[in-house]
């Protein structure tokens, strides 16, 4: 199991407008993948593949910026206003991996 497995017992209440947000996000995401595969079973030529997975992975990176975001304005704030500084190291930890 890698570090992105282990899931916590934490939770974030999310508005449903901010879940429709995200999970539309994840939906085109999910779309420029099944077009990858789409592309490989046509045999598209490399570069044009290549170009579709950079959007994908730039896609992925937007999701990531905005949860990120939204994570250090809400769970990390509500933290640090409780004391609970443990939730820095968490933060950085998280940061960390997603800058690999």
């Amino acid at each position: 199991m890698d570090e992105f497995t282990d899931m916590s017992e934490k939770k974030t209440i999310r508005s449903e407008d901010k879940k429709r947000s995200l999970i539309n996000r994840l939906k085109r995401i999910e779309g420029q993948i099944r077009g990858l595969e789409k592309l490989i079973d046509n045999d598209a030529y490399c570069c044009d593949i290549l170009q579709q997975s950079a959007a994908a992975g730039a896609a992925i990176n937007a999701f990531n910026k905005e949860l990120l975001a939204n994570h250090i304005h809400g769970c990390v704030a509500r933290d640090i206003r409780a004391g609970k500084d443990e939730t820095v190291d968490e933060l950085v930890a998280v940061i960390q991996k997603l800058m690999k």
